[in-house]
């Protein structure tokens, strides 16, 4: 089997080549690519939604990681696709890994501004003190960014619990 067709097919958002794949090994839902990219982690960076459910639906690892320790959950949270991000979270994606960085999903919504997506890693569970390698919390990312909305979110989240 050509393991390359799998990461096209899901880059691209064609669902029926993914199943299609799927039907001729089941196991080409874990596949890594050289970047260690898996399908589930590139039809959630290219938005392919119908992919990224069949995935998710079939046995996709939602907190598999690439080369780098970035997670399908990450790659939402750089993006702003709150929709997947539920999706994800929904599947078991887990909030709080970090990258090789030190960097949860939180960070990457804090560094870039999607508080949508912030609310929900917060309200399911995401911890505003993992800080990433540098020493810096999602909240001192919000405030590097001078983003007030974030920093008022993760405060409020901060006080409530």
């Amino acid at each position: 089997m050509n393991d390359s067709a799998i990461f096209e097919a899901c880059r691209k958002g064609d669902l029926q080549e993914v199943q299609r794949l799927y039907d001729a090994d089941k196991n080409v839902v874990h596949a890594q690519d050289f970047k260690g990219y898996t399908p589930l982690i590139l039809a959630v960076y290219n938005q392919n939604r119908d992919v990224v459910e069949f995935l998710l639906e079939n046995g996709a690892d939602p907190n598999a990681m690439d080369a780098a320790g970035n997670t399908a959950l990450m790659g939402v949270a750089f993006k702003g696709y709150t929709e997947l991000a539920e999706m994800l979270i929904q599947s078991g994606a887990d909030v709080n890994i970090r990258n090789g960085n030190g960097a949860p999903a939180l960070t990457f919504a804090a560094t870039f501004g999607h508080t949508g997506i912030a609310s929900l890693l917060l309200a399911n569970g995401a911890d505003i003190n993992l800080p990433d390698s540098r020493g810096k919390t999602p909240y001192d990312h919000a405030r590097i960014q001078e983003n007030e909305e974030m920093m008022e979110l993760i405060d409020q989240y901060a006080n409530r619990h």
